[in-house]
Formats: structure tokens, sequence, C-alpha cells
């Protein structure tokens, strides 16, 4: 009877509550402004599914029919060079979205996209996010709204790329990964699951070397405190107005 007991007891300690979609919408920004009863409209045909660390999602240059939203994790969005070097573009947690180029434009993939964290997306087929955005406009303002941004952010990469010294490269990254996935507490700026070294040079433009050089010079005059994948940008507004 005890054993029983306990093992009821381990079973309901260990289940999960299951993300609620509705929930969640509001808190994507292309449907953070649509009321609850229309986000229960889109949480009808949106579908979960669960991906796991270097799982790959999507391949450059396939065909594209489904736009993915993070729920949680985080992944990371790359294209290939000419010479087989891997670039990163972006790194995406929860609430970003990707793969909404191809419903668009009907054409393929412009970016592969990779786990770098365990993470759970909602899927919207390609058909079903066109009839959103004719049945609810304010979507496709918002949707034009998050383009714009990324477009933004895309000009000042390659300004940070073309432009500026080693040091400048990696603080140019790290402003756009505390930006993309950081968490503020006070005065700092925790990213918590930081790219590996490599990842960090395709972002930056740089090597492996450069990276660690750079890190370990902003840890010595104590500007970011590292400590395995966690990085804390100790005074973030300083950081980012010098930096920028």
């Amino acid at each position: 009877m005890f054993n029983t007991v306990l093992f009821i007891v381990l079973i309901m300690n260990t289940h999960t509550n299951p993300i609620n979609k509705v929930d969640f919408l509001k808190k994507v920004p292309i449907f953070s402004e649509l009321a609850r009863k229309d986000l229960e409209r889109i949480a009808q045909v949106a579908h979960s599914r669960k991906y796991y660390r270097e799982n790959v999602i999507l391949i450059e240059e396939e065909a594209g029919q489904t736009l993915f939203i993070v729920m949680n994790g985080q992944v990371k969005i790359s294209r290939v060079s000419e010479d087989g070097r891997e670039v990163i573009l972006a790194v995406m947690g929860e609430g970003d979205f990707f793969g909404e180029l191809s419903l668009l434009d009907g054409q393929s993939r412009s970016a592969n996209v990779t786990v770098l964290k365990d993470s759970e997306m909602l899927l919207i087929h390609r058909d079903d996010f066109l009839r959103l955005l004719n049945e609810f406009p304010q979507i496709a303002i918002n949707l034009l709204r998050e383009l714009a941004g990324r477009l933004r952010k895309s000009d000042a990469q390659i300004k940070s790329l073309s432009l500026k010294n080693a040091t400048g490269k990696v603080t140019a990254t790290l402003l756009r990964l505390a930006e993309d996935i950081g968490v503020f507490a006070d005065k700092q700026l925790e990213i918590s699951n930081l790219p590996t070294q490599q990842d960090l040079a395709n972002m930056a433009g740089t090597s492996r070397e450069t990276i660690s050089r750079v890190i370990q010079k902003l840890i010595n005059r104590k500007e970011v405190f590292k400590e395995g994948n966690k990085l804390i940008i100790l005074d973030y507004e300083r950081f980012r107005k010098e930096y920028s």
C-alpha cells in the first residue's frame, strides 16, 4: 500500500502542466493585440511539437509551408557561406517566430534553423496563416513591424562586421544576444544559455581564439561575469552605451 501511494505521489510530482496556447499566443508580438476570442481561433490551428538539441528544423532552399513559434528553448538561424563556413544570423528564444518569409512569398527557405536547447514549437500551416492574415489585419501590421525591426538589426550586424575591430565585433554580438535572449535583473543582464565559442565566432565573423580573448578581457575589466554557459553583463546600460 505504501509503495502504491508513493508511486502515485511521484507521478503527480513529475507531471508538468502543458503550456496554455492561448495565454502563450498573447505574449507573441504578432498576436499580442488580439482579443482572447481571436487568440482561441488561432490556437485551434496551431499545433505543438518538440525538438531536441542539434535537431535541424529547417534547411536552406527547401520548400516551406509552416510558421514556427518558439514556446520554450532556443534555436539558431544560420546560412553557409561559399567556402563552407557557417554564419549565424540570429539566436531565437521564447516568443520568437521564424519561417514566415516562405509563407508570404511561396519561395524556398532562406536559412537553416538548428536547435541549441531542447525546444517546443507551435506550428501553423501556410494556408491557415494566410487565412488568419485576411481575417485579422492587425496580424499583418504587427508582422510588418517585426520584419522592419529585423531589417534594422541586420543593418547593424553588417555595420559591426565590416567597420568594427575584434573587440567591437564580439561586444556587438553579446549585445545582440542580450537583446534577443537576455533577462534583466536590476542593472544586470543575464544570458543563461550562451552559445558555444564556435557559434559566437560564427555570429561575430571572427575566430574562437578572438572570442575567448575578448571575453576574458571583459571579465578582467569586471564588465562581465561568466560561469559555465552563463554570462552576466554587470552594468548593462553602461555596457550598451560604451559598445553600441
